[in-house]
């Protein structure tokens, strides 16, 4: 492919006598793809006319002849692409509906926490607790109100609880209290836990109110 003459003199390209439309399209059809995209003057003819800054086109166009940046002899035009694009079958697609499980929890916050001192995965936390079944059965409790009892302590995220309880953790802030639903699949599952002091039964949805007292 030859390269292209410029046939337009300063006086001319700044005046109205060479429109914005006139400089488009020549660079699409002797621009390379690759400085179009640069200068981002791909797309539709009109699109591109409307879009585009005279000054920005005039920098494009003079920048084209420095940097010699004309399309090769077997690289399709940009008006060319377009139609082949245009030309192109449509395919439909066909949505496919994701298969969405029950959440491992959900929560409902009784008391807020200071909303910056949140566990990550490994950190150290310190938590009272009363878990109860859905007919507000307790089947086992630390309840801070006696004295005697002290926080339950883990890392979150390393597997020494529930799963609901890990994710729970990772939601909650410092002093935070909260209600925690737990979907029997991450709680204790088909199994439960028959030899506990109150009996977890399979398949057992259970209910915490949580309060996470500390985090290192």
């Amino acid at each position: 492919m030859a390269t292209p003459t410029q046939d337009w003199t300063n006086e001319q390209l700044l005046s109205d006598a060479v429109s914005k439309k006139d400089i488009v399209t020549f660079l699409h059809l002797n621009a390379s793809h690759d400085f179009l995209v640069e200068y981002k003057l791909t797309g539709k003819l009109p699109t591109v006319v409307k879009n585009a800054k005279k000054d920005s086109l005039l920098e494009a166009y003079s920048s084209l002849f420095a940097r010699q940046a004309f399309r090769g002899a077997d690289e399709p035009s940009e008006e060319e692409l377009m139609t082949a694009k245009n030309a192109a079958p449509v395919v439909e697609k066909k949505e496919v509906a994701a298969e969405v499980g029950p959440p491992k929890f959900t929560k409902t916050v009784l008391k807020k926490g200071d909303k910056s001192g949140y566990p990550r995965k490994g950190s150290n936390v310190g938590v009272f607790y009363t878990g109860y079944f859905e007919d507000g059965t307790v089947f086992d409790t630390n309840d801070n109100t006696k004295k005697k009892n002290n926080p339950l302590r883990f890392r979150v995220g390393t597997g020494r609880v529930i799963a609901g309880w890990d994710e729970a953790m990772l939601s909650m802030s410092r002093g935070e209290k909260a209600k925690i639903t737990i979907e029997p699949e991450h709680a204790y599952g088909k199994k439960g836990v028959p030899d506990a002091k109150v009996p977890i039964p399979p398949n057992s949805r259970l209910i915490f109110d949580v309060e996470l007292v500390s985090l290192d």
